[in-house]
C-alpha cells in the first residue's frame, strides 16, 4: 500500500506530465525553423521568433491575474486544451498567415503551462528535498528531449511536417489527462504581484548575482540562435536528410542527460562553479566558432561539433542555476521571478540581432558571430566568487 501511495503521489504524476509536455514541446522544437521556411524568407525566420517571445512575456505578465481569478488547476487545463488545438491547427491548415498566428500563441501558451507546472512543484516539494525533486523533474525533461529529435526525423520522412505536430499534439493527451485526473486537488498559493523593476536593481547591485543573470542570459542567446538557424544551415545549406539530423539532434543532447548532475557534484565538492563556468563558455566559444569553417563536413565531424556545443551548454547551464540558488532563498521570490524572464527577453533580443546579422553576412557566419559572443561570458565567469 505505501509503494503503491508513493508511485501515484502528487509529485510522481508531476514528473510524469512534465515528461509528456517536454515531448510535446521537444518534438517540433528542431524543425520550426524549417517548416517556417516554407512559408517566410530565411531572413525572417528570426522575427518569428520574437513576436513569440515578446507574447510571452505579455502572457507572464497577465498570468498571474488570470491565477488569482480562476486557479492554476483550471488554468492550466485550460491551456493545456488550447495548445492541444493549436498544434492541430497547425497540422491541418494551409494558410501561412494562420499557421503563423498559431505557432505565436503556442509558444505563448508553452510557456504559461510550463510556468504553471512549475508553480504545482513548487507546492509539492519540501525544502529540505528541493534539490533532489528539481533534479527528478529537470531529467524527466531531458529524457523526453533526447529522444524527441531522432523520432521527429523519423517522422518527417518525405518532408511532411505535418506528422511531427499531429503526433505532438497527441502526445499531450496523456498530459492533460494525467494532469485533470490527479491533480484536481492542487491548492493554490499567494500569488504575489512581482516589482520587476526593483528586482533588476537588487540583481545589478550585486557583482556576483550580475554576473551570473548576464551569464545566463548569454547561454538564453545561445539556445535561441542554435535552435532557430542550426536546423536551417544543416538541412537547407549542407543538405542533410532529417533522418540523419533526427540521430545527429539526440546525439547532441545527450550532455544535458549525462554531465548536468555529475557536474552540479563536481562544483559542490571539488572546484566551484566559477573554474567549470569558464571551461563551458570556452568549449561554447570553439566549438560553435567551428562550425563556421567545416564546410561540408561529415555526418560525424557536425555530430561530434554539435555534442561539443552542449557540453559547453550543460557547464554552463547547471553552473548558473547551482550558484544562482546557492546565492538567493525562498525570501527572494522577486530576484527568482526576474531570472525565469530571461529567456524569453532574450528571446526577443537573439533573433532580432541575427536578423539584422544576416542581412550582411551569410548564416555559416552567424555562428562565428555567436562563438566571438560566447568568449564574453569568459570574463563574467572569473569576475565571481566561488560558493566554495
Amino acid at each position: 500500500m505505501t509503494i503503491a501511495k508513493k508511485l501515484l503521489s502528487p509529485l510522481t504524476i508531476v514528473y510524469v506530465v512534465f515528461f509528456f509536455f517536454s515531448l510535446h514541446i521537444a518534438l517540433p522544437t528542431y524543425i520550426n525553423s524549417t517548416f517556417l521556411q516554407t512559408f517566410v524568407s530565411e531572413k525572417y525566420i528570426g522575427l518569428i521568433f520574437t513576436a513569440s517571445s515578446l507574447l510571452a512575456i505579455v502572457a507572464l505578465i497577465i498570468v498571474p491575474k488570470l491565477l488569482r481569478l480562476v486557479g492554476d488547476y483550471f488554468a492550466t487545463a485550460l491551456f493545456l486544451v488550447l495548445e492541444i488545438a493549436a498544434f492541430i491547427g497547425i497540422a491541418a491548415l494551409k494558410n501561412p498567415a494562420a499557421i503563423i498566428a498559431l505557432f505565436l500563441i503556442s509558444q505563448a501558451l508553452i510557456t504559461l503551462i510550463s510556468f504553471d507546472l512549475d508553480l504545482v512543484v513548487e507546492r509539492y516539494s519540501k525544502h529540505s528535498q528541493t534539490g533532489s525533486i528539481r533534479g527528478l523533474y529537470l531529467t524527466s525533461a531531458n529524457v523526453a528531449w533526447v529522444g524527441a529529435p531522432a523520432l521527429a526525423g523519423f517522422l518527417l520522412a518525405g518532408g511532411a511536417y505535418w506528422r511531427v505536430y499531429v503526433v505532438s499534439s497527441l502526445v499531450l493527451i496523456p498530459t492533460l489527462l494525467l494532469f485533470t485526473g490527479a491533480l484536481n486537488r492542487f491548492k493554490d498559493p499567494l500569488y504575489r504581484t512581482i516589482h520587476f523593476k526593483h528586482a533588476a536593481g537588487l540583481v545589478w547591485r550585486s557583482k556576483n548575482l550580475r554576473s551570473i543573470f548576464l551569464s545566463s542570459a548569454l547561454l538564453s542567446v545561445f539556445f535561441m540562435i542554435m535552435v532557430i538557424y542550426t536546423p536551417l544551415y544543416l538541412h537547407e545549406h549542407l543538405g542533410f536528410a532529417w533522418g540523419r539530423l533526427g540521430i545527429m539532434f539526440s546525439f547532441m543532447l545527450l550532455p544535458f542527460l549525462l554531465l548536468e548532475a555529475p557536474l552540479g557534484r563536481i562544483a559542490d565538492k571539488m572546484l566551484g562553479e566559477k573554474e567549470l563556468l569558464t571551461a563551458g563558455f570556452i568549449i561554447m566559444a570553439l566549438t560553435t566558432t567551428a562550425i563556421t569553417f567545416v564546410g561540408n563536413a561529415s555526418f560525424v565531424v557536425f555530430g561530434l561539433l554539435l555534442f561539443g556545443t552542449r557540453v559547453g551548454a550543460t557547464c554552463v547551464e547547471i553552473m548558473t542555476e547551482t550558484y544562482f540558488f546557492k546565492k538567493v532563498g525562498s525570501e527572494d521570490a522577486q530576484i527568482i521571478s526576474l531570472q525565469r524572464t530571461l529567456r524569453p527577453l532574450m528571446g526577443i533580443l537573439g533573433p532580432l540581432v541575427a536578423t539584422a546579422l544576416l542581412y550582411f553576412i551569410p548564416l555559416r557566419m552567424l555562428f562565428l558571430a555567436l562563438g566571438i559572443l560566447m568568449l564574453f561570458g569568459v570574463p563574467l565567469a572569473l569576475g565571481i566568487k566561488d560558493t566554495r
